[in-house]
């Protein structure tokens, strides 16, 4: 029996398991020094299980995806601090949906980030948190152009010090 355990992993890692090294423009860190305390900062989350308001927000296109498996609808949606989980629909086919219906907190750790508010680690959470689908095409241009700058505009509006990317 042969296992292919480069099946699950992001596009993206393949070459830097397989001895090839990044991508041509991707050997930069995509992080940044974190200069303030954490005790003191505004952390919002940021999900790419493809999560979305079932009752006021419209599901990621599942359609596009369908008929482009390699591509992800590059869109984001606004997911309010007081998100319930039987508010949330998933939208992404590439993750298993019946996990995120049982328990959203392993996509979208609302409750966990509460906890570490009220236990003083962190400062505060945002008012407001995101969800993107992951699995994007790998050269990442509608992202670069328009998906990260509306975030970040977003992220800035909700004076967020720091974000966490809970992936799916």
């Amino acid at each position: 029996m042969i296992v292919d355990s480069y099946r699950f992993l992001p596009r993206s890692f393949r070459p830097l398991y397989e001895g090839r090294g990044p991508f041509p423009g991707e050997a930069d860190p995509v992080w940044a020094p974190f200069a303030k305390r954490l005790a003191g900062s505004r952390i919002a989350l940021l999900t790419s299980a493809g999560i979305y308001l079932k009752g006021s927000q419209p599901g990621f296109d599942l359609d596009a995806e369908r008929a482009r498996p390699e591509w992800g609808d590059p869109t984001w949606r606004v997911m309010p601090s007081s998100t319930k989980p039987d508010e949330v629909g998933v939208a992404h086919l590439h993750i298993n949906h019946d996990d995120l219906h049982a328990d959203p907190e392993v996509a979208l750790p609302l409750r966990a980030l509460d906890a570490l508010v009220s236990e003083g680690v962190v400062g505060s959470a945002a008012a407001n948190h995101l969800s993107v689908m992951g699995y994007q095409d790998r050269r990442l241009e509608e992202w670069r152009r328009t998906t990260a700058p509306a975030i970040v505009d977003q992220l800035r509006a909700e004076q967020a010090d720091g974000l966490v990317l809970a992936p799916a």
